[in-house]
């Protein structure tokens, strides 16, 4: 019952078609054969775009060399006003000192530190949870909400400026495109419609409230002990600064991008394909409802179920569809030379569901995970190489501590076939409703 996968029809369109297609959903703009080609070449009058998919190409891009494949900032100009220069869209000299003061944070047992508090936002979130047909990709970005402001700044989601900051990023997320005409003509000047920016001025002013409360908490000497502190206090150790006050609101608006939007995307296709699959759902309830009894940190690696279960749903409904790079230099794919500027589309979306990397490729089937796995550039959630999610380890615990409570909780089941599509991350075109009952 996995909901087909959008896709144009193996046919030439125009620029301008393909731009409609691209404006309504990246998904359905792209043709069926990517999911067979090894590389596919896109031309349009102003760029070439090349979306690769053998796992060399994935390698020399994400891996080996990326500082050949800066990251393009086409597909992100879109998110200019409420992200800044924050970590995920720059490149070079900047980007490499935002990740040395960032990784610390959620290094080694840091993700840890953060359990206790997905606990909480788990118990949350069923306690808010009732009989009958629920959206659960409301209530997802709702607790995944609850996750990112109990873990980065000591809030829960019922505190009013962390209410406040998550309905702004709604506004935000219902009136922002992210593909703008700009993508297609690079000469063509960047507009954000007002009601975007004037969103994305609500949510980064709030965002500074929290940061100027923060610093105002860590020089008073009484700051939690939690990401946003351990952030504001970390510096660089090759230049000795941290960040400022107004970079760090940067950072925090793709903390909460990353952490949330993401985190809530995922969830809500687990809970779908869960109901589903009821085989698969039961299986995970019976892990569940062990964990939920007694939970604990090390008890995370015990459910292996869960976990097969996730990067399933990571493989099918990747959060982030596509990597957007551009090439530094002259560049030589499949022996066809590409020219500097080229846009290089390294893309979960396709690598998870190609037919020559999977066996029965549209299909969910966690037990896949049991029998081993193709080449580690067919499944590339987080991305790879330096640029990989410094949180991968973070929302894989925080994504099985929701999914096992909600499911030791609660028995979900279809009512309807979602349609997938693509905006700031993979999410259904109507919502994903779900008939609740208690398990």
């Amino acid at each position: 019952m996995i909901p087909p996968k959008p896709g144009a029809r193996d046919r030439h369109v125009s620029l301008w078609r393909y731009w409609r297609l691209f404006r309504k959903d990246i998904l359905s703009a792209q043709p069926d054969r990517l999911f067979r080609a090894k590389m596919a070449e896109f031309r349009t009058p102003f760029f070439r775009s090349y979306l690769v998919n053998e796992a060399d190409l994935v390698r020399r891009v994400l891996v080996e060399h990326p500082e050949r494949f800066p990251k393009s900032d086409r597909v992100t100009r879109g998110l200019r006003p409420l992200l800044g220069r924050s970590v995920f869209v720059t490149n070079g000299a900047e980007w490499a000192h935002q990740r040395r003061i960032i990784d610390p944070a959620f290094e080694g047992g840091r993700v840890k530190d953060g359990f206790p508090a997905m606990i909480e936002a788990a118990r949350a979130v069923i306690s808010r949870v009732g009989e009958g047909v629920l959206d659960v990709e409301e209530m997802a970005s709702h607790a995944t909400a609850d996750v990112i402001f109990r873990t980065l700044f000591s809030r829960t989601i019922d505190d009013d400026l962390a209410r406040e900051t998550f309905e702004a990023f709604r506004a935000f997320q219902r009136v922002q495109p992210v593909a703008t005409i700009s993508a297609l003509l690079p000469w063509w000047p960047v507009h954000h419609p007002r009601r975007a920016r004037e969103a994305a001025a609500r949510l980064r002013g709030l965002v500074a409230e929290l940061v100027a409360a923060r610093q105002a908490d860590i020089e008073a000497g009484h700051a939690p002990e939690d990401l946003a502190t351990r952030i504001m206090t970390t510096t660089d150790p090759e230049t000795g600064e941290g960040f400022s006050e107004a970079e760090m609101v940067d950072q925090v608006a793709i903390f909460f991008l990353a952490g949330h939007e993401t985190s809530a995307a995922l969830l809500g296709w687990a809970l779908w394909c869960l109901a589903a699959a009821p085989d698969w759902g039961a299986r995970v309830r019976e892990e569940a409802q062990v964990f939920m009894a007694e939970p604990g940190f090390a008890s995370l690696s015990k459910m292996p179920v869960t976990r097969n279960v996730l990067r399933e749903t990571l493989r099918l409904y990747p959060p982030v569809p596509m990597f957007v790079r551009e090439t530094a230099g002259q560049e030589t794919f499949r022996q066809r030379a590409v020219k500097p500027g080229a846009q290089v589309v390294v893309s979960p979306w396709h690598l998870g569901r190609h037919e020559l990397l999977w066996a029965d490729p549209d299909a969910f089937d966690p037990e896949r995970w049991e029998r081993g796995k193709p080449a580690r550039e067919a499944w590339l959630p987080f991305s790879a190489g330096p640029r990989v999610c410094p949180g991968a380890g973070f929302a894989m615990a925080e994504a099985t501590v929701l999914v096992a409570a909600l499911m030791a909780a609660f028995r979900f089941e279809v009512t309807e076939i979602p349609v997938p599509v693509a905006h700031l991350t993979v999410r259904a075109r109507d919502g994903i409703r779900l008939r609740v009952a208690p398990a």
